[in-house]
C-alpha cells in the first residue's frame, strides 16, 4: 500500500485496477479543513493524463507491474517473439501491444519491457541502434553533410532521413527516441 505521504514523481499507483504514474503532486494544507494532495496522473497503458485530488493519508495499491529485459528473436507477420534472458522462456506479442518503433527492432536486440498482468504496456529500445542502409538514392559527387537529407530504408524496414552522401551498405547510428540519423559508424 502506498500512502499520499509517500507520493514522489514517477511513483506508480493503481486506481480502479489501472496502473498510473505520478507526473506531479502537491501537498496542500489549507487554513480551514483537512489537508489534501493534488496530483497529475498518467495512465501507464494509454498515456492519458488526469488531474485528481486525494485526501491526505489516503492509501492506494501498488500496480501489478513487472519490469524485465527481453531479447528480440524474430517477427512473423504481426507477431513479435521475445526471450526472457533469465529463464529462456519465449513470449509472443502482437504489434499493437508493443506500440511504436517496432520497425526499428533488430534480431538479438535487448529491450526493456514493462508488463501489466502479463501483457506488455511499454517497450524501451536501446537509445541508439546501429543499422545497415539497404536502400536509398545513390550519392552524387559533391553532396555534403550540410546539403540536405534523403530517405533511406534500413535493414529492419524502417525509413530514416540521412545525409545525401550516404550509400547503400553503410552502417548508421539511429536515435530510437526521435528516429533520427546520428552518425555514420566506421568499422
Amino acid at each position: 500500500m502506498i500512502s499520499t505521504a509517500e507520493f514522489r514523481n514517477g511513483t506508480r499507483i493503481a486506481l480502479e485496477n489501472v496502473p498510473f504514474a505520478i507526473v506531479e503532486f502537491q501537498h496542500v494544507k489549507p487554513g480551514k479543513g483537512g489537508a489534501f494532495v493534488r496530483t497529475k496522473l498518467k495512465n501507464v497503458k494509454t498515456g492519458q493524463v488526469l488531474d485528481r485530488t486525494f485526501r491526505a493519508g489516503e492509501k492506494f495499491d501498488e500496480p501489478d507491474l513487472d519490469e524485465c529485459t527481453l531479447q528480440f528473436l524474430y517477427a512473423s507477420g504481426g507477431a513479435y517473439t521475445f526471450m526472457d534472458m533469465a529463464s529462456y522462456e519465449q513470449f509472443t506479442y502482437e504489434k499493437s501491444q508493443l506500440g511504436g518503433n517496432t520497425d526499428l527492432l533488430k534480431e538479438e536486440t535487448q529491450v526493456g519491457m514493462v508488463l501489466h498482468e502479463g501483457a506488455p504496456i511499454a517497450m524501451a529500445l536501446p537509445t541508439f541502434m546501429e543499422l545497415k542502409v539497404v536502400d536509398t538514392a545513390p550519392g552524387v559527387r559533391g553532396d555534403t553533410a550540410a546539403g540536405g537529407s534523403k530517405p533511406a530504408v534500413v535493414e529492419t524496414g524502417a525509413t530514416v532521413k540521412v545525409p545525401l552522401y550516404l550509400e547503400i551498405g553503410e552502417v548508421i547510428k539511429v536515435d530510437t527516441r526521435t528516429r533520427e540519423y546520428v552518425e555514420r559508424v566506421r568499422s
